[in-house]
């Protein structure tokens, strides 16, 4: 083989090492924000135990641009209507919760979460939160239900229904 041959075979390898490493990094930094944005979510939920009544710290955690959505007829409220109709509202109900899956991917995480409250009840929610800079830009919640399962819908009212054909 010639050295022009040999040298053309180095480059390449020396090539494909570089394109490796640099896909790495990418991975890296591309992991660094993801676990950074994880961060941020589990500090969140683990805000609402703390009790101390500070809205200092969630304010912290939203951008100034906050907007919050429910199936409760929340439409993109802002963070000030957020705060008084579901933080003032809701801090001192809220126990804790536990987070049963965290997914991140880029800005964006869905959280299913098992919620406990100071008058021992449960209830579950899904959550989509999007996050810019590392605050919560967004949260669209999807309310689930209590820990009385079965629920109504397999009532036996709804059953002998469902049973027959009719599930108006």
């Amino acid at each position: 083989m010639t050295a022009n041959a040999m040298s053309r075979r180095n480059a390449v390898a020396a090539g494909v090492l570089i394109g490796t490493a640099l896909l790495a990094e990418t991975a890296r930094a591309s992991d660094d924000h993801v676990s950074a944005n994880e961060a941020v979510i589990r500090n969140w939920y683990k805000a609402w135990e703390k009790k101390d009544m500070d809205w200092a710290p969630f304010d912290a955690m939203l951008t100034d641009d906050f907007a919050f959505s429910s199936t409760e007829g929340n439409d993109h409220i802002s963070k000030a209507a957020f705060k008084k109709n579901c933080w003032d509202t809701q801090i001192a109900f809220i126990k804790g919760s536990d987070l049963e899956l965290v997914t991140v991917k880029g800005d964006e995480a869905l959280v299913k979460y098992l919620c406990h409250t100071v008058n021992g009840k449960s209830f579950r929610n899904v959550e989509y939160l999007r996050l810019r800079n590392q605050k919560i830009e967004e949260i669209q919640c999807y309310f689930g239900g209590n820990m009385t399962y079965p629920s109504a819908v397999s009532s036996q009212k709804k059953l002998g229904r469902a049973e027959s054909g009719d599930l108006t």
